[in-house]
């Protein structure tokens, strides 16, 4: 089954470990019953804490994807095929009948795109091209004339090109003939010998015999001798006349600078803006190595397949991806308060009071009699730990600490030395980025019109945290610039002591925090003791304090 075709099985931005292993966990499920339809991946980076329970239990980490709005490849591409920039206006026109397109595109030996050829150059070849030099310019190829007169080639090369010269009719006598004809014309004829060897000494470089008429052995002959190309044709002379222009090759009238084109990656949205912008009725889509691939057009965006989704371990819109308003949710499974995605039709919606989406994921190999391995144990039991804090956070219910001693059995770990483990390596601060530590574990949420992000930052004890703490109250006015936020909190959790740091920035940051918990600020903190879950412990106060 192709990438795009797949349900991808994501968490939220910034995403946690019970982000990342309860999509691998889940995604698992989803594929015993449809084996390879459901691939996990993940919306942000992966945080240390992660990265070692992925190591440890050896699995690999989720593909990155940044926005899960329709792509270019997930429109149905029309195989409209390309053409050699060599063939006849003819020979295009009549494919674009045959195809029922109005643009050809022109590509070369290596697939890639040379030009476009719309109908309209060819109604301009035919109507507006007047000059009697242009198939010379044009560099027309002797087969592409014999083919459009539907001729015969009785002398000369067919792969030669007429590149020198004008197109003229010899409607009048010898002496006539001799006023107009030059050296290297294309001279159309009908029957008449005299006619024939008199263009011939005139050094025509061609000559288009019309109505069929046999030319003789002599005639053919002098034309070999002076390297005269020598067609025979069914039609007459105006036929001829009319049709001739029509064998010039595409590659004079397509259109070859500032193509409008869109790659396979593109995003639904870019194609119809950058679509708004021009008059063109078909665009070509080229593949990651700038092959050409197909061509679509305006009404093809309707028929577009949107990507199919099952979220978990969040339902808020400013914790998804980008594009989730493209996309198509099939399922969400989450233990956080219902927030403020929407859903274009029904979806199976899971959403348990627990300390941990991994606990419901969990449930749900236990109610479908589907095995644990030993891996997807360790994930789960990983989720349920980081979550919970080590059973220490008030989200973590009986149901998940029984959940986590059974997994860790299947697991094989001890609860308390793989959880500090994972800490540990979450604390590790030393080679990231201020950037990188500062949203390790960031969500957005909103309230009263305000737009607002809390991040958490754990660690086994406070030096760990008081010696970041000054680095991450100076980037805070950058986060709130870039991200277009009113207010930033961070929590910084002593998970040992279950005590949170709290600092904050935005107008009216510090009021939020004084309403909520009724706590004054010391050295640049709000020391929050007990409070070490973002879920239930801050972000309700907050809420309420906001609407006050």
């Amino acid at each position: 089954m192709s990438e795009e075709k797949k349900v991808w099985v994501l968490g939220h931005k910034n995403p946690d470990t019970d982000s990342i292993c309860a999509a691998l966990a889940y995604a698992e499920l989803k594929n015993r019953k449809e084996e390879g339809k459901y691939v996990a991946k993940r919306a942000g980076a992966v945080s240390e804490e992660t990265r070692y329970v992925l190591d440890y239990f050896g699995v690999q980490e989720p593909e990155l994807v940044t926005d899960a709005g329709a792509q270019a490849k997930d429109i149905e591409i029309r195989e409209t095929k390309g053409v050699c920039s060599h063939i006849s206006l003819k020979h295009a026109w009549e494919m674009m009948k045959d195809s029922n397109v109005v643009t050809l595109p022109i590509i070369n030996a290596k697939k890639k795109l040379e030009g476009l050829i719309v109908t309209g150059d060819i109604a301009t070849s035919y109507m507006d091209v007047y000059d009697n030099h242009v198939l010379a310019t044009a560099r027309t190829q002797y087969k592409n004339i014999v083919e459009t007169v539907e001729g015969t080639l009785l002398t000369g090369n067919e792969h030669g090109y007429f590149v020198k010269g004008k197109v003229v009719v010899a409607s009048g006598d010898d002496a006539v003939m001799k006023e107009y004809i030059e050296e290297d014309d294309l001279v159309i004829l009908a029957n008449r010998p005299e006619s024939q060897r008199c263009a011939l000494e005139l050094n025509a470089s061609c000559m288009v015999v019309c109505a069929g008429t046999e030319v003789s052995k002599e005639i053919l002959a002098m034309a070999e001798e002076r390297d005269c190309v020598v067609i025979s044709t069914p039609f007459d002379t105006f036929t001829v006349a009319r049709l001739i222009n029509q064998s010039m090759p595409i590659k004079y009238f397509m259109k070859k600078d500032n193509l409008v084109t869109f790659e396979l990656d593109d995003y639904v949205e870019d194609i119809k803006e950058e679509m708004s912008k021009v008059r063109h009725r078909d665009f070509p889509v080229l593949d990651e190595n700038g092959n050409y691939v197909g061509m679509i057009s305006r009404r093809n965006l309707l028929n577009m397949q949107k990507k199919q989704v099952i979220l978990v371990d969040h339902n808020e819109k400013t914790q998804a991806v980008d594009g989730i308003d493209g996309a198509e949710i099939l399922e969400i499974i989450d233990h956080h308060r219902i927030g403020s995605l929407e859903t274009m039709g029904p979806v199976y919606f899971r959403n348990q009071p627990l300390g941990c989406t991994g606990t419901i994921v969990y449930q749900m190999y236990r109610e479908q009699n589907e095995e644990i391995t030993k891996q997807i144990a360790g994930l789960l039991l990983s989720a349920i730990l980081s979550d919970t804090l080590m059973f220490r956070s008030p989200t973590c219910t009986p149901v998940d600490k029984a959940a986590a001693e059974d997994l860790a059995k299947i697991a094989g770990v001890d609860i308390e030395t793989h959880a500090k483990n994972m800490f540990r390596a979450g604390s590790n601060f030393k080679n990231k980025t201020i950037e990188e530590i500062f949203f390790q574990d960031f969500k957005k949420f909103s309230a009263s019109d305000k737009d607002f992000g809390v991040g958490q930052i754990s660690a086994m004890g406070s030096e760990e945290l008081m010696a970041i703490k000054d680095q991450i109250i100076e980037y805070m006015d950058t986060v709130l610039t870039e991200k277009k936020l009113d207010m930033v909190f961070i929590m910084l959790t002593d998970i040992l002591e279950e005590t949170t740091y709290l600092v904050c920035a935005g107008e009216g940051s510090d009021h939020v925090v004084k309403t909520a918990f009724q706590e004054e600020k010391s050295d640049d903190v709000y020391i929050l003791k007990g409070v070490v879950s973002r879920k239930k412990q801050l972000i309700p106060p907050f809420m309420s304090a906001m609407q006050q």
